[in-house]
């Protein structure tokens, strides 16, 4: 008998809020019974409030082995949710960060506020600097995600992101359209494309040494 393909796990960025609109929290149990519907793992920030553990809870009812990673100080802060199948506790946000991107063979991220932006823009910056070559999915609730495209779009209108970058990453509005791609993607990686000419912004137009906006 064939052993069954592993389960590719996704990383989830989001908020350990709740936000003011039922919605958000609805579309987060959507994702999180979405992630295990469609046979992946979950890791993700360890928070058992907000949306954080609205997903987590979804995905491990639906199926999905979750991973919490948390730091000391915010153990008590986000109320670390001790339901995880497995939880970690490490004692810096750097620590906590790069085994988030380490553990996920996907990202998708969710509405949140600051700490969430912050994971969104690094994971992007490693993708585009070669750091990773995993998928980068938004799930856009209530048009929260779009204000980011948008940041990222200007900057391309300026001259200081390349297309190619913003190009790399996925909005979805539904969740199970988003968790659908991106598991798709995961169990069937393709090689690393990374293009250093196409994804620096060194190497846009008006940036070359002759001065003519070769790109």
């Amino acid at each position: 008998m064939t052993a069954p393909a592993p389960r590719p796990t996704i990383t989830v960025y989001c908020a350990s809020a709740r936000g003011l609109d039922p919605l958000f929290l609805d579309s987060a149990r959507h994702f999180g019974q979405a992630i295990g519907q469609c046979g992946m793992n979950l890791v993700y920030g360890g928070g058992g409030i907000g949306l954080m553990g609205e997903v987590a809870r979804a995905a491990q009812t639906s199926g999905a082995h979750v991973t919490g990673i948390i730091t000391e100080q915010f153990l008590a802060l986000e109320q670390g949710w001790n339901g995880c199948d497995e939880l970690i506790v490490v004692d810096s946000m750097r620590t906590r960060k790069h085994q988030l991107e380490e553990r996920g063979e996907g990202f998708a991220i969710l509405a949140g506020g600051l700490g969430t932006w912050e994971e969104f823009f690094e994971t992007l910056v490693g993708r585009v600097i070669g750091r990773h070559s995993k998928p980068i999915g938004l799930l856009n609730t209530c048009g929260f995600a779009e204000p980011l495209l948008q940041l990222v779009t200007h900057g391309v209108n300026h001259g200081f992101v390349r297309s190619a970058a913003r190009d790399l990453l996925w909005m979805e509005n539904d969740p199970l359209a988003l968790a659908q791609r991106l598991h798709c993607a995961m169990s069937s990686p393709a090689p690393s494309d990374h293009d250093a000419r196409a994804l620096l912004p060194m190497h846009g137009r008006g940036n070359s040494a002759t001065g003519d906006g070769a790109s």
